[in-house]
């Protein structure tokens, strides 16, 4: 059986994005362009889909439990004249957990702790700050979540999460995906051909 593909959509803007403060865990809203980016992600989705052949009311769609992700989520539906509500919830979609690093810059950070900051900054899938979860852990989760799938399906979530599926399927490593920006407003296609992204 081929492997199913997973239509992937990043959670849109929260003003702490455009802050740049690590949310991790917070459960920080959608801002102005955040709505804005959701829209324009389902009406890509709807586009996809359609040309793969697929009955989007069929599709499973699945979400991180934190509201950033629910409200992309249910913006995506509604442009594609679905329920709002008609998707489950999965904790091992939630974002990577940054500890007591949370509501915090990296430059506050930097500051804060110059050694661990440089360390991790060489270690970061394996070197969590106090409190908080590695890449390495979030890899393991996602890796639980993806042999549960047996079905194309949609599925919204974080940048953190979306970097750790790439290094489960194999897309990327795991010095690659650490930094790689994961786009808000698109939509990744983790296809058993490869990794595309649309937007």
């Amino acid at each position: 059986m081929a492997a199913p593909t997973i239509y992937y959509i990043r959670h849109g803007e929260t003003e702490w994005n455009a802050l740049g403060r690590l949310q991790g865990t917070q459960d920080i809203p959608l801002n102005d362009l955040g709505r804005v980016q959701a829209t324009h992600a389902g009406g890509v989705l709807g586009q996809l889909v359609a040309r793969h052949g697929h009955d989007i009311s069929r599709l499973p769609f699945v979400a991180s439990p934190l509201g950033r992700a629910r409200a992309t989520m249910e913006l995506v539906r509604e442009t594609m004249g679905l329920s709002g509500d008609g998707y489950t919830l999965d904790d091992r979609l939630r974002e990577i957990g940054y500890g007591k690093w949370e509501g915090a810059t990296l430059p506050e950070m930097q500051v804060a702790d110059p050694v661990f900051f440089a360390r991790r900054q060489t270690e970061k899938w394996t070197l969590a700050p106090e409190g908080g979860e590695t890449y390495a852990d979030v890899e393991r989760r996602v890796r639980a979540w993806y042999d549960t799938i047996t079905t194309d399906t949609v599925a919204v979530a974080h940048g953190g999460t979306a970097r750790a599926l790439m290094v489960t399927l194999g897309f990327e490593t795991p010095q690659g995906a650490v930094d790689l920006p994961i786009q808000q407003g698109a939509v990744y296609v983790f296809g058993p051909d490869g990794l595309s992204k649309y937007s």
